[in-house]
């Protein structure tokens, strides 16, 4: 069990490391005036500091290594 959680916690370091965040496009409603509605496409996005990655990967390593003894 320790295993599977610390070659997750290594995987998931290592994709936030490489991928810093993703965006995403969302609808927006600007004008509902009845049968009249104007919408735009608005641009979201999500960040993750790097470091984050960088503990979940440290973090990883030292589950596995900790499994492995036992």
């Amino acid at each position: 069990m320790n295993r599977t959680i610390g070659m997750l916690m290594i995987v998931i370091g290592s994709a936030m490391l490489i991928w810093t965040g993703f965006t995403y496009t969302k609808k927006e409603k600007i004008i509902d005036a009845g049968p009249i509605q104007v919408s735009a496409d608005k641009q979201e996005s999500v960040n993750w500091p790097p470091y984050l990655g960088g503990i979940l990967l440290v973090g990883g390593i030292v589950v596995l290594v900790n499994a492995k003894k036992s």
